[in-house]
């Protein structure tokens, strides 16, 4: 039973794989996954991404619907006496085609008439080859400059602007994000690997060690000892290989197949060490104005000063002109001679509001709302600064963080080799050079966060720069 309870305790194989997920053969890579194949991937098929372009194609549409507005319009109406005393017959037909540039339209038709008609109804008749007209309406005051369907066709404008300014905003967070468990899946990689290799410098000397005690060289206590320190460093090796997959799995919802299908990585393609943290470069370069957010919101300002102006339009007093001229052809009808000669018709139409406060409700609105956002405008240009000059400020202690982590890991790591050696010659003992190579594998261990630290500094200082060379989104 004693010796039974002394057996070495039997820990995993160093040399075993990473456990990994099913991948799809067809989205088989060779080689380690570079950051560059994960923002590729990602900014072709992430769902949010994708989801946005959508969104622009709706802007679009719905500006299409908004030039609907000024569609030349035809339009035909016909009528018939089929029973009483008058017998008479008229079609009249009409294209109308609203200006671009003012409220008003033109519009041209052509009416012909045959039978009688009362004498109320003087005005159906025609010649015998009917009649031509065409005629024009045009806004002197209110819907001069701006009306209804042309605001609502600068608005659609920018609503697409809007669109593409959040697409780019949603593509810019979804590259930040996978950049970011891209760096985790790394992290956690190399953080096991270096378990690992942590376990193996143990099992290694499990075989000495039994030599040693079977011998009577060293007390059977050392060989407890030792079981006790394979088990803490397996226990480690199992928590690192579960942080693992779970970063493996993050990963898959930015790293997918051409069908958008996600594909976990497996351990075959992760890289051989911390600097693939740091291939991202971030352009030093950045103005306010490259911010979506920022444009988005100026866009809306535009949107609001639009109707602004629609709701001040509405105040002034309607004022149009008309003019047409029309011409019977033709032998002459029943209508009599008055019918032939050529006529020309000018006219005016004005109204004006007396109260009028619905547009002065409108306006009050509108001025408020331009308030409220040249408010926003400002609030996000001061907090744009600031988040930029935190994160240069964070690249910087990162960077300075990983030469200290760096110096101490080197120390470290040559502490643990020195121990190991004095131990194989007899000349330390087991708790020192367990405590040399476990203060080196946590060392090595803080070196992969600093380093992953830097490298998640430069992704939010890319994101937040519009830097799209780094997040992989330049054209």
């Amino acid at each position: 039973m004693a010796q039974d309870a002394a057996a070495p305790i039997a820990a995993p194989d160093v040399a075993a794989p990473i456990p990994q997920a099913d991948v799809p053969t067809d989205a088989q890579q060779a080689g380690p996954l570079t950051i560059d194949e994960l923002l590729r991937r990602s900014a072709r098929t992430a769902p949010q991404i994708i989801e946005a372009l959508a969104r622009i194609r709706q802007a679009q549409g719905t500006a299409l619907r908004a030039e609907g507005a000024f569609d030349t319009v035809f339009d035909v109406e016909g009528r018939s006496r089929v029973t009483g005393y008058y017998g008479g017959t008229v079609v009249d037909g009409e294209v109308n085609q609203p200006f671009t540039t003012n409220g008003g339209y033109a519009y041209g038709g052509y009416r012909v008439s045959r039978g009688d008609f009362p004498i109320y109804e003087d005005k159906a008749f025609t010649n015998e080859l009917g009649e031509l007209k065409i005629g024009a309406l045009y806004s002197l005051l209110r819907d001069r400059l701006i009306d209804e369907r042309r605001a609502q066709r600068s608005i659609a404008a920018r609503g697409i602007d809007i669109a593409r300014f959040e697409a780019e905003a949603a593509a810019i967070g979804v590259q930040s994000r996978a950049i970011e468990a891209y760096q985790d899946w790394v992290a956690a990689g190399l953080r096991l690997r270096a378990y690992r290799e942590l376990l193996g410098l143990a099992q290694d000397r499990t075989g000495g060690i039994d030599r040693q005690v079977a011998l009577g060289a060293q007390p059977r206590i050392l060989r407890t000892e030792n079981e006790q320190n394979l088990v803490r460093r397996r226990a480690r090796v199992i928590e690192s290989e579960q942080a693992f997959q779970a970063a493996a799995v993050r990963l898959s919802l930015f790293y997918r197949d051409l069908d958008g299908n996600p594909i976990t990585p497996g351990a075959d393609r992760l890289p051989q060490d911390a600097e693939a943290l740091a291939l991202l470069s971030v352009d030093p370069a950045f103005r306010l104005t490259q911010r979506p957010e920022l444009q988005s919101l100026l866009a809306q300002i535009d949107q609001s000063v639009l109707s602004l102006a629609l709701a001040e339009n509405a105040m002034k007093p309607r004022f149009d002109l008309l003019g047409e001229v029309a011409k019977d052809i033709g032998d002459r009808g029943l209508g009599g001679p008055s019918r032939s000669p050529l006529e020309t018709i000018v006219g005016f139409r004005f109204s004006v509001p007396l109260q009028n406060r619905a547009a002065r409700g409108r306006v009050l609105e509108q001025e408020a709302k331009l308030d409220e956002l040249a408010i926003q405008q400002q609030f996000l240009r001061d907090r744009i600064e600031n988040e930029v000059e935190t994160m240069r400020i964070a690249l910087e202690g990162a960077q300075q963080l990983v030469e200290t982590a760096q110096q101490e890991y080197e120390l470290a790591l040559e502490l643990a080799q020195a121990e190991r050696r004095r131990f194989q010659l007899g000349s330390s003992n087991f708790f020192l050079v367990n405590q040399r190579e476990e203060t080196a594998t946590d060392a090595q261990i803080q070196l992969i966060a600093a380093k992953a630290r830097i490298a998640a500094a430069q992704a939010d200082l890319a994101a937040a720069t519009v830097d799209l060379d780094a997040l992989g989104l330049a054209e």
